[in-house]
């Protein structure tokens, strides 16, 4: 069964971190780039960051760099989003999902339900 778990959302000040957790199964971790998308209320989701399979290589929405890092560990099926310096735009639903590595949401196949990151002013 497919499956990709996120866990580590909530309510944070801003200014705050936040480490965001997401848990697959090993079939769809397997040899799968992983990705960070989030929605805002009212917007469309948006890529956040994104690493490959041996996470040689990782790749961010511009305006994020510097305060997020994403990272995986296969051992443990487990990929990361650290968020740091957090602002109250980043408030949004953060999903991780699986598939080939890329900024566009149409090229991962597998999707998580989402955890809620909330940032007070």
């Amino acid at each position: 069964q497919v499956q990709l778990v996120e866990s580590g959302g909530g309510l944070v000040q801003a200014g705050g971190s936040l480490r965001l957790s997401c848990v697959a199964s090993s079939r769809t971790f397997s040899g799968s780039a992983m990705g960070w998308f989030r929605q805002a209320p009212g917007k469309e989701r948006e890529f956040v960051a994104g690493i490959s399979w041996s996470s040689s290589r990782t790749s961010y929405e511009e305006s994020l760099k510097g305060r997020f890092t994403i990272s995986r560990d296969n051992a443990k099926n487990t990929v990361y989003l650290q968020m740091n310096s957090l602002k109250p735009e980043d408030t949004a639903v953060y999903y991780c999902a699986a598939g080939a590595m890329s900024s566009e949401s149409r090229f991962y196949t597998f999707w998580g339900q989402g955890t809620q990151v909330t940032v007070s002013a």
